[in-house]
């Protein structure tokens, strides 16, 4: 798309800096904070009894950990080795050995005692497992028989009763591809993948502004852009490496702000391990927080802009970017008259920020020469996530901050490889190399030699929704084939999913460990199948970072689970055995065959049928999307949308809620203890003021509650803005409504409302409540 490249990695600056340092005491003594030394000690005492086939993986394997692109220790964006915790922490999972079988095959209550972190630990899955109703225990089974056994099942049903799910464990490209080109084969569209749960509306709002689903920019653009912009976004915590590339842009001169209900630590200080410098003393990464109520984004973003109208009015060229706009844009006609209508009183009150906070940051992007809009799952997870960055698109435009250098727009990406899942078809919403439109399935058609099922695929949140269905319904799910994830620990509503998962016939679970979804009981049958990690997979396999930078990770020598198969030749395998006469539509004899074939089906992938070696890489698009301002839509040219404010009803004396991570990657958690706060996971992080009005102190032990669900932890106070507080997730999944999805991208809400009491209290009404009805039973009785 782009006709400017990528010119890979800069140095950076040896000269030390004094002031960008947090503290003049070494190491950051005395201060809550990461110990990445004492981490990275941990880490390869866990790995010690593969130490050499770990330091393989490093040192040239492609990063299974955050989407920012490590191939080995390096990357396309600073010259030097980088290493993360995230990614050491996920390091073991790919050199443990098998589970012992006197554990894995024991009573199954005996292992659902576990939870998911010492269920982990217990090694890798050896073999494939069985476990039918009314068994108390797995049994091991040949690859034949248990292939056999969901073919059979998958010949019974309707299609529509089928569906498949990828994670984003590590998964590679050529997995991903197979996978939803054989759930089309198979005849069904019911296949989704956990990036699409993450950020969907991202992809979905770019998609109808800008005419693009991915970040517009790469990471070189933060260093030396004028303003850095974290919406909704923890990288430091999420993506630790990027805060090389935050240290990298302070040295430039570049601004940070943060937008996010809490003034996270981890976004104002960090001591970067990989830089002697930020490891002693520490980095100052933002400049400043604007601590906006959570789903007060919009209100937000449209005060910038209406302080924009102003300025221009006063001053014509003063913050908007005239020729941008009329070049690149239509829309403005509608969206001026739009801000005139919003009003400071309710901007106020939805945003949380005063009008004198707003004027400062639009007046700060308004004399920037350049900007970079990075977000997460802060702006996503809502259920009215696609106006969110329609919104952030809208800045962008009015700016002109995309396609040229040090601008663009960013959903950052919280796991290896997960930009690819979408671009290679494995979800409802999309075939490989576009949408799920007729242009786009004819086209692929094509490639595949075999027709693809016309009707609309269930995202995942309503395919398990669809367990509940009465037998005959069309679309009872009655097979599910799920590669990794964890649902009951993912989803709102636990206690519902598990019921979901229950009334399954037959469950399918394609994974590496076991986990608490995969010991719960199914209807008819549980199968578990053992799969390879990226760095076992014959022939290697890619991955695509935030950034569309595609690696190629070499297959690496090392120890090996004996009966554990590569993800796609497991769904080879199962096509092959269901449409026996048809094998040779889905069969591949290697790796380098399914990149040959998504150059194909998927056109802006041209490059990766090339790759590989270690080291292998390109970026589709080039350096930028839409560059010059030219949108890869119909007339060119971005959309300027007018975006109503959500309806956020909040009941007197309730607060809105969030979820945020600790020491994690996704669902599995490393440490009790987040580094950056000292809270552990039964904290409610609230404002002190907020909690002198329910008599509550620091500490103590309280009730966070709504019509779902009931969260008993303590009170920690932290500077996060009034009405607002934040739980861990997926403890804090028992509070979330099920069922409740954003309308253009399907995405769940995380957010909700809830009331807050101290546990005595609560645990008093409960018993008085508890009483009062005891008493009129009895008088009932009586008379």
């Amino acid at each position: 798309m782009g006709k400017t490249k990528h010119t890979g990695p800069i140095k950076l600056s040896q000269k030390p800096d004094p002031k960008l340092w947090v503290s003049k005491i070494p190491f950051g003594l005395g201060k809550v904070k990461p110990h990445h030394i004492i981490d990275t000690m941990k880490v390869a005492w866990d790995n010690r009894d593969n130490l050499p086939y770990a330091y393989r993986i490093l040192t040239q394997g492609v990063c299974d950990g955050c989407a920012l692109g490590v191939s080995g220790l390096y990357d396309q964006t600073l010259q030097g080795p980088h290493l993360c915790t995230t990614r050491l922490n996920v390091l073991r999972l790919n050199t443990m050995s098998a589970i012992p079988e006197r554990i894995l095959l024991q009573d199954i209550d005996e292992l659902r005692k576990l939870d998911s972190t010492a269920l982990r630990k217990l090694g890798r899955i050896p073999y494939p497992l069985i476990r039918e109703k009314g068994e108390r225990s797995f049994r091991r089974l040949s690859w034949d028989e248990a292939m056999n056994k969901i073919v059979a099942k998958i010949q019974e049903i309707d299609p529509k009763q089928l569906a498949f799910y990828m994670t984003a464990r590590g998964i590679t490209n050529e997995s991903y591809y197979v996978g939803s080109k054989v759930a089309r084969f198979l005849g069904t569209n019911n296949i989704d993948n956990a990036s699409r749960i993450c950020h969907s509306p991202s992809k979905t709002a770019l998609k109808r502004s800008l005419g693009i689903g991915c970040s517009s920019c790469s990471y070189k653009d933060w260093i030396g852009t004028d303003v850095l912009v974290f919406w909704g976004s923890v990288a430091a915590n999420n993506q630790p490496v990027s805060t090389k590339y935050m240290y990298a842009a302070k040295r430039k001169g570049t601004k940070i702000i943060v937008i996010n209900p809490y003034h996270e630590p981890a976004m104002d200080h960090y001591w970067v391990p990989s830089i002697p410098e930020s490891a002693l003393f520490g980095t100052k990464i933002a400049d400043d927080f604007y601590k906006v109520n959570i789903g007060g984004d919009i209100a937000l973003m449209n005060g910038i802009m209406k302080v924009w109208f102003e300025m221009e009015r006063m001053l014509p060229g003063s913050a908007l970017d005239h020729d941008f706009i009329q070049q690149h844009t239509h829309g403005l006609e509608q969206l001026i008259p739009h801000m005139e209508q919003c009003e400071w009183p309710l901007i106020e009150k939805s945003s949380g920020l005063s009008e004198a906070r707003i004027r400062e940051l639009a007046e700060l992007l308004a004399g920037a020469k350049s900007a970079v809009f990075i977000w997460s799952m802060g702006l996503t997870q809502h259920r009215f996530g696609t106006d969110n960055i329609s919104q952030v698109a809208n800045l962008a435009m009015l700016r002109g901050f995309i396609g040229r250098e040090f601008c663009g727009v960013m959903p950052i990406r919280g796991h290896s490889g997960v930009q690819g899942s979408g671009e290679m078809g494995a979800d409802p919403f999309s075939m490989p190399g576009g949408d799920f439109k007729s242009d786009d399935i004819n086209r692929v058609e094509k490639v595949w030699n075999f027709p693809i099922p016309d009707w609309q695929g269930d995202i995942v949140g309503v395919t398990l929704e669809n367990a509940m269905l009465p037998a005959e319904h069309e679309r009872k799910l009655k097979l599910f084939y799920t590669s990794g994830g964890n649902f009951i620990e993912t989803m709102p509503e636990p206690d519902f999913v598990r019921q979901c998962l229950e009334s399954i016939d037959l469950r399918v679970h394609q994974d590496i460990i076991l986990n608490t979804s995969t010991l719960v009981d199914a209807a008819e049958t549980v199968i578990v199948l053992p799969a390879m990690t990226r760095y076992e997979q014959p022939g290697g396999g890619t991955s695509t970072s935030t950034e569309r930078m595609v690696y190629f990770s070499p297959e690496i020598q090392g120890p090996r689970i004996e009966e554990a198969r590569a993800e796609w030749q497991i769904y080879c395998d199962l096509a092959a055995r269901v449409f026996p006469e048809r094998k040779a539509q889905i069969h591949f004899n290697n790796a380098q065959e399914i990149r040959d074939e998504i150059a194909l089906a998927a056109p802006m992938y041209d490059g990766i049928q090339h790759l590989k070696q270690k080291g292998d890489v390109f970026q589709y698009g080039g350096a930028w999307l839409c560059e010059d301002g030219i949108c890869p839509t119909k007339d060119g040219k971005g959309t300027l949308l007018p975006i109503e404010l959500p309806e956020r009803r909040k009941p007197e004396g309730h607060y809105y809620i969030t979820t945020r991570r600790g020491k994690q990657f996704n669902s599995m958690i490393y440490s009790d203890k987040d580094p950056f706060n000292a809270a552990n996971r039964f904290a409610v992080l609230m404002n002190a003021d907020d909690a002198k009005g329910n008599q509550i102190k620091d500490g103590e032990s309280v009730v966070v509650h709504n019509g779902v669900g009931i969260f008993y932890g303590h009170a920690q106070f932290v500077n996060i803005r009034r009405g607002n507080i934040e739980l861990y997730w997926p403890e804090a999944n028992v509070l979330m409504p099920k069922g409740v999805y954003e309308p253009f991208a399907g995405i769940p809400e995380y957010n909700t409302t809830v009331a807050i009491e101290k546990a005595e209290t609560y645990l008093a009404h409960k018993d008085i409540g508890y009483l009062e009805k005891r008493v009129e039973d009895l008088e009932v009785g009586m008379e």
